[in-house]
């Protein structure tokens, strides 16, 4: 079954002393387009998030944040040397340009750096990995379930369009049949004009119709079209993840049928069968946009 392009996945994970949050949003793009925001310190592992979401994911613009808790530490230790420097860097502050005050405690354990947690209890870079893939694993479970279910709808949107081309082609290829008796009534009634009451030659006016009838036949269009038709049905069924790129080329074909017919036929109302179809195969060629 086809799927949307566009959806929304969250999830998360613990480890120890660590929680991972991670939030994919999808829209439709051409290719499979991905971009990563996570904490600089966990920059590393960009690569293999984006190996994990080109597993799940065929096409779509990818937006993945992803979100870093760190637990409190049973024990912490002091940096003196960051101490140390922050406190000659304020002392050479106040000195320089004649500044008073004193510098609190609170504000010097909330510098960065000067505290650090106890080795026994900080999660190790492998821990939070773990605990990040985990919580990708959920969201992307949850995205790709979203996605399946608005792939659902398009199908059901698309199918009825599909039932509209499907019911004007009998319709046409009706129509057709009568058209190399048409053609004989306009071409005889102007060579009639022509001539001006003298004798036509039989022979050469069948030849003519039947000149015209050729080039004007729309058989082999209609044929086509009909295959097009049936091989959509089939391709939105299929699980091949390149759904949507084969919609879209079988669009463009349904399309070419439509547009050929038009031009060979100078039925009135084959011509506005053919305008009809291509109308739905143009708002098909839109919904298609956002299928994977």
């Amino acid at each position: 079954m086809i799927k949307s392009m566009t959806g929304f996945g969250r999830g998360s994970a613990d480890g120890d002393h660590v929680k991972a949050t991670v939030e994919i949003r999808t829209v439709n793009n051409r290719h499979l387009d991905v971009h990563v925001r996570l904490p600089q310190e966990f920059a590393s592992m960009e690569i293999a998030i984006k190996k994990q979401v080109a597993a799940a994911l065929k096409r779509g613009r990818v937006d993945l944040t992803v979100g870093i808790e760190r637990g409190s530490a049973s024990s912490y230790s002091l940096n003196r040397e960051a101490v140390r420097e922050y406190l000659n860097a304020v002392r050479t502050l106040k000195e320089e340009f004649d500044l008073t005050g004193d510098v609190p405690v609170e504000s010097v354990l909330r510098l960065p750096g000067v505290l650090q947690a106890g080795v026994e209890t900080a999660s190790t870079e492998a821990d939070v990995a773990q605990v990040i893939t985990e919580a990708l694993t959920a969201a992307l479970a949850e995205l790709v379930a979203m996605r399946a279910v608005e792939g659902a709808e398009l199908a059901a949107e698309m199918s009825s369009r599909l039932d509209r081309i499907d019911a004007l082609v009998p319709a046409i290829e009706a129509r057709a049949v009568d058209l190399p008796s048409q053609y004989r009534d306009r071409l005889d009634k102007r060579l009639s004009e022509l001539v001006r009451g003298k004798p036509l030659d039989e022979t050469r006016l069948a030849q003519e119709v039947a000149y015209l009838a050729e080039r004007t036949d729309i058989a082999e269009e209609l044929a086509r079209l009909k295959s097009h038709l049936v091989q959509f049905r089939q391709a939105m069924k299929g699980e091949s993840g390149e759904t949507g790129k084969r919609l879209d080329f079988l669009l463009q074909e349904m399309n070419r049928e439509a547009n050929t017919t038009l031009s060979k036929s100078g039925d009135v109302e084959i011509s506005e069968s053919a305008i009809t179809i291509k109308t739905e195969v143009e708002k098909l060629r839109e919904q298609v946009q956002n299928v994977e």
